[in-house]
């Protein structure tokens, strides 16, 4: 284990937030739950309106919270999920048409795709993974332009983004298409163990 990754987990989970799903983001085939911490990929398209916040073609939800300053942390459960991405997106993205992750479109996220683990950078950046993460910590210092992933299964670190943010910014979920009944299991919003809380600031 590399203690330096271990210390950023625990001193990132300092900074724990409460997020929730934006029902009227979600993508028509998504099945949110009840409590909105829980996405899955349904096997019908739903009769929901095409209001502008809703995403039409990428199958994601946002989080309802958006952070325009300070520092936040949430955990997504991913499981034996065998595609998924996951990350912070600018609020002013385009919901229509297709979405391409980059930094340069306004997504800061990880995924993974085909069997692989990568960072959604320009060409995607590869990530090697000693042990398969069931859940994964997301990290936004938005003062210092910094979004970092953790795989909370062996608390190590998976990737920082480093650029400069403006604007507000939302928790990005992609359960993925479920493929051959392979991929039904949800995406999950997990509770982060208590720790002291850290410097806040965010809007809605």
């Amino acid at each position: 284990m590399d203690p330096l990754a271990e210390l950023g987990l625990a001193r990132a989970r300092g900074y724990a937030v409460d997020v929730t799903l934006d029902p009227d983001t979600v993508h028509p085939e998504l099945v949110l739950s009840e409590d909105r911490k829980r996405v899955r990929c349904g096997d019908t398209h739903q009769d929901l309106s095409d209001n502008p916040e809703r995403f039409d073609t990428c199958l994601c939800v946002l989080g309802a919270e958006g952070f325009t300053g300070g520092r936040c942390y949430w955990e997504v459960e991913v499981g034996d999920k065998t595609g998924w991405s996951l990350g912070v997106c600018r609020e002013t993205v385009s919901r229509k048409g297709r979405v391409t992750l980059t930094p340069g479109n306004g997504y800061w996220a990880v995924q993974r795709f085909g069997g692989r683990y990568e960072a959604c950078t320009s060409p995607p950046t590869p990530l090697p993974m000693n042990i398969r993460p069931s859940r994964v910590g997301i990290f936004l210092d938005y003062e210092a332009g910094e979004v970092s992933f953790y795989n909370v299964t062996d608390r190590s670190h998976l990737f920082t983004f480093t650029d400069t943010f403006s604007g507000t910014l939302h928790p990005y979920l992609n359960p993925v298409c479920n493929t051959w009944g392979k991929n039904v299991a949800p995406l999950i919003i997990c509770p982060v163990p208590a720790q002291a809380g850290g410097n806040l600031s965010h809007g809605q």
